[in-house]
């Protein structure tokens, strides 16, 4: 089963409205945060390719590079079949990077059909590509394809959230925050952006602080 889509600030909503009645922490948290965007992009090879670029390297690093990929037309698999390791190197890729770059592309993944799968084999089938782990696959189906019910418990700033937002003793590890967003379904994907939203702020006040 596909599950919901959000597709628009109304989605967002009722999931928040829902989470906010289960759990009172998301809302307390809502009350902080207030409005969330949306945070949909399109689909497709560049995506998946903009999220391999980006990898440990700065935001103003990965946006450099990627404006370089952008322009060489590398946003075409079939280019970067076709393109050598130095014409990748050359637009700021690591030699790792460009594995993984030629790998997505040689991967042949249908993105029409990947709509049409379940959260789980969406996953299985990214992080069946070298260089694309899952984080990368909860990530894509999140916002590329809109899913309401997955969620990212590897994400550092989710675990610290749900630490701050829940009154933890610890940062919960992946394990026992994916254990403990299995409460927020059907909405994990809203559950997430707000426990985003919400580190933001809480961190912003502790700075005043």
């Amino acid at each position: 089963m596909i599950g919901r889509i959000i597709e628009t600030d109304d989605c967002i909503l009722e999931g928040i409205a829902w989470l906010s009645a289960a759990h009172p922490e998301f809302k307390a948290a809502y009350d902080l945060t207030g409005p969330l965007p949306l945070r949909r992009t399109k689909d497709g090879f560049d995506r998946l390719l903009s999220a391999i670029v980006s990898q440990q390297v700065s935001v103003a690093a990965a946006s450099a590079i990627w404006s370089r990929v952008e322009a060489a037309g590398m946003t075409d698999p079939e280019n970067v079949l076709n393109a050598s390791e130095d014409d990748l190197r050359a637009l700021g890729m690591s030699r790792q990077k460009v594995r993984y770059a030629k790998a997505l592309a040689g991967a042949g993944i249908d993105f029409n059909n990947l709509r049409q799968l379940s959260d789980l084999e969406i996953i299985k089938e990214l992080t069946a590509v070298n260089g694309i782990g899952v984080w990368t696959a909860e990530i894509y189906a999140m916002f590329a394809l809109g899913r309401a019910d997955v969620f990212a418990p590897g994400d550092l700033a989710l675990q610290e959230a749900a630490r701050m937002l829940f009154n933890l003793d610890a940062r919960p590890t992946e394990r026992a925050l994916r254990k403990m967003a299995e409460d927020w379904s059907p909405w994990r994907a809203v559950a997430a952006r707000l426990l985003w939203a919400y580190y933001k702020v809480a961190k912003d006040r502790e700075g005043i602080l």
